[in-house]
């Protein structure tokens, strides 16, 4: 197991840069009125949303997990980043309706993603078998 979480951490430090540069871009092409104590927040937990969102990746490659348990795992992390992140920066209220409304977009979202990466492997994978068979 310890492998696996040199791997998070690695993937998340590695790929945690880049939501801190894309909320710069954001600010350079937008140009909104941020302090700088908006700004150092957005900074931060952007830098963590996006180090827990490559690092939960690792999630899928645990040998001995069911893809449903590497999915909720993944699921949950994602969930908890996103929601955390879009609160605290108030880019969505503090209000339970808007809460319930981004969860079912955000649940929508994710199964369609996995699904279609899901259908994509496994129709790579049928396509290899028959070459090889």
């Amino acid at each position: 197991m310890n492998q696996y979480v040199k791997e998070f951490l690695h993937r998340g430090l590695i790929f945690g840069g880049f939501g801190p540069i894309i909320l710069g871009i954001i600010c350079a092409v937008a140009e909104p009125v941020l302090t700088g104590g908006e700004l150092l927040l957005g900074i931060v937990s952007i830098y963590l949303l996006a180090f827990l969102q490559a690092g939960a990746s690792v999630f899928n490659q645990i040998e001995g997990w069911s893809i449903p348990k590497s999915m909720l795992c993944h699921f949950a992390v994602l969930y908890a980043a996103y929601v955390g992140c879009y609160l605290v920066n108030r880019w969505i209220p503090f209000d339970w309706r808007v809460v319930v409304l981004f969860t079912a977009i955000f649940v929508v979202v994710y199964l369609a993603v996995w699904l279609t990466v899901f259908v994509c492997v496994k129709l790579t994978s049928r396509k290899l078998n028959a070459k090889i068979g």
